[in-house]
């Protein structure tokens, strides 16, 4: 069959932190993507304020490289899919290997393979991708070579590779530094055989298959990716896998439920680095951006009118989490930070509110993200939101705050499915990395989220790994009580490892609330008297209001509390009478903390100002009927 020696499709793939969007950068500037006076950041494919942020990729992105061989022949494109590392975000990266004919893992040189590494490497042995192994950041003073290609090599073998794909070629790299070599460095030194990254593109252009087509096969592009632009309308990503596609072409749009219409094509794009430039025609191989239809979805195809034949559909893992997403319904909606002054009126004029923006904007967020299903409920101003992970969620509730939407969200659950009559819920594989003296701390963490410990295994470097098998819903909260308990010094990643019968109860949170029983704002003679109670999270000053939680209590139940009292003056006392005692400054929760702190009868209320924990029924005494009536069945 013909093939396409100009072209290369390659996914890098790792978990998250080993260095991929480095190593992208530096490919980037080694291939001459970039003029010489240019500025350029780092990590350049995290566009998103998010992922700069928080250091993580989250959305799969695609860019292109011309690489110059060095004997001195036609150059050749090298298109790269940069890919997230985080489990949650799965969909991006099974849709990343769609696009790809090979993938190259990246594996820290001293972390060695973690849980996502495994996930993605699952993913890409499944679609039978050829795979080059990236042993990077080699200068790290930590650094285990040899321990790391040989836990690899144990990780293919556990995933049931065959022959063919344990034969990898191995890489060694650092990343920030742009220099990769063939040749083993010791440990925690940069290559000194090489001062850039040829050997690496070397590798691509050797191992990776170029394009295979056939020349009379009619047109077929699969649709992996959608993006936006103010003057284009929807962008369709695409890869074509047989024939041509060019400007001004009518194609025939064959959608998701079969139904065929012909379409024209407005506008044909070719990435070049970071940009996207206007092009002519594209050929099988290639990954390119099309204009001009509207209501395209992920997973389509692009055919030739006369014989129209569709492409498989992109499959994506089921969803294990949800949580409820609604409209407002506190007593501060729509008030802004302090609802005083002519900016912070006109910042409540652009707040979205209403059931309606709500749900149009979920549905936007379909549009882009297959992993993600919206259900309804049974209030028409609240759907029920299922994803891969809290953290998939998360990012999803920040996205749209920022955006300037109040919501109300749930406290995250799990999603379950029936199994010979019997149900089942989502368990996962929880890796931990802690020095020896926690070790105690988190087998005892873990046995009350009924973990069960898999593998141990302790490097000699005063460092313990742990593997558990333990039910999604105990590590809903697990972070936060995880980092006190290890000192801020312990790492715990996770990936989904399928579905088990349902573990029984779990009790999770042993602490109660701190609820204020009226409306008003924190004083700080009301802080003084209620600190020795619990753990407060407001500053003085802050407007409360009847069902809103201001503390974490001290003991199991639930306190109300009036946290608004003010010190009551009288001219018997004299000014010098008064005691000054410290207040303890208040603990800020985050988002995800605030969605880890929630119990069940408990909701986080999310403005574009301020997160805050809430319970679900505000009255006091309408909570105090609802919990006397459950515990009297």
């Amino acid at each position: 069959m013909p093939t396409r020696h100009d072209i290369r499709n390659v996914a890098i793939v790792a978990h998250v932190d080993h260095g991929k969007t480095t190593i992208v950068d530096a490919m980037l500037k080694q291939a001459g993507a970039f003029a010489a006076h240019q500025q350029l950041d780092d990590r350049m494919m995290d566009s998103n304020d998010l992922e700069r942020e928080k250091g993580i990729t989250i959305l799969a992105k695609n860019t292109a490289v011309k690489y110059h061989p060095k004997d001195g022949g036609a150059p050749i494109t090298i298109n790269i899919i940069d890919t997230p590392g985080h489990a949650d975000f799965g969909g991006e990266v099974e849709r990343g290997l769609s696009m790809v004919d090979a993938v190259v893992l990246l594996v820290d040189a001293s972390e060695g393979p973690l849980p996502q590494t495994r996930f993605v490497l699952r993913k890409a042995l499944q679609q039978r991708k050829p795979v080059i192994l990236c042993i990077n950041k080699t200068d790290r003073p930590d650094s285990r070579i040899d321990e790391v290609v040989n836990e690899t090599y144990d990780l293919f073998l556990d995933l049931d590779a065959d022959e063919d794909q344990i034969e990898f070629p191995i890489v060694y790299a650092c990343g920030r530094d742009g220099v990769a070599s063939l040749t083993k460095p010791e440990n925690g030194t940069v290559p000194a055989d090489s001062d850039n990254l040829e050997p690496f593109f070397s590798a691509i252009l050797e191992h990776v298959p170029a394009p295979v087509y056939d020349e009379e096969a009619p047109l077929q592009a699969h649709v992996t990716n959608l993006d936006a632009d103010n003057f284009l309308g929807r962008i369709a990503l695409l890869r074509v896998e047989q024939g041509e596609l060019r400007k001004g072409q009518t194609v025939a749009w064959i959608k998701r439920d079969g139904t065929i219409s012909n379409v024209r094509i407005t506008e044909l794009m070719m990435t070049e680095a970071l940009t996207r430039k206007p092009a002519e025609v594209a050929g099988p191989g290639d990954i390119c951006a099309v204009a001009g239809i509207p209501d395209i979805m992920i997973g389509e195809t692009l055919a030739d009118p006369e014989n129209p034949i569709a492409l498989p559909l992109i499959t994506v893992d089921q969803p294990a989490i949800s949580m409820t997403i609604g409209t407002n319904t506190s007593p501060l909606v729509g008030r802004g930070g302090t609802g005083k002054g002519a900016d912070a009126k006109s910042a409540v004029k652009q707040r979205k509110v209403t059931a309606r923006q709500v749900k149009d904007r979920l549905d936007r967020e379909l549009i882009g993200n297959v992993s993600l299903r919206v259900l309804d409920t049974e209030r028409p101003d609240a759907w029920e939101v299922q994803g891969r992970g809290e953290l998939a969620l998360a990012i999803l509730v920040e996205q749209m705050r920022r955006e300037g939407f109040e919501l109300t969200i749930g406290k995250p659950q799990v999603v379950t499915k029936e199994v010979d009559g019997k149900t089942h819920e989502p368990v996962e594989r929880l890796t931990v990395d802690v020095p020896e003296e926690h070790m105690g701390a988190v087998t005892q963490l873990m046995g009350v989220r009924k973990g069960r410990m898999d593998n141990m295994s302790n490097h000699g470097s005063g460092w313990v790994r742990m593997e558990f098998v333990v039910p999604s819903r105990g590590l809903i909260g697990f972070r936060t009580e995880f980092l006190t308990n290890t000192r801020g010094t312990g790492i715990a990643h996770s990936i989904h490892e399928g579905h088990e019968p349902w573990f029984g109860t779990l009790t999770t949170r042993n602490n109660g609330s701190l609820v204020a029983d009226r409306a008003g704002a924190v004083t700080a003679f009301a802080m003084t008297n209620l600190q020795e109670r619990g753990v407060l999270f407001t500053d003085p000053g802050t407007e409360v209001y009847e069902g809103m939680i201001v503390g974490e209590n001290s003991r199991s139940d639930d306190m109300d509390v009036n946290i608004t009292k003010e010190k009551k003056l009288t001219n018997m006392r004299s000014s010098s009478a008064d005691s000054f005692e410290a207040i303890v400054p208040p603990r800020k929760l985050s988002l995800e903390q605030s969605l880890e702190f929630c119990r069940d009868d408990e909701c986080v209320e999310v403005t574009p100002e301020a997160v805050r924990i809430r319970k679900v029924i505000l009255d006091q005494n309408a909570r105090g009927r609802a919990s006397s009536r459950a515990k009297n069945g």
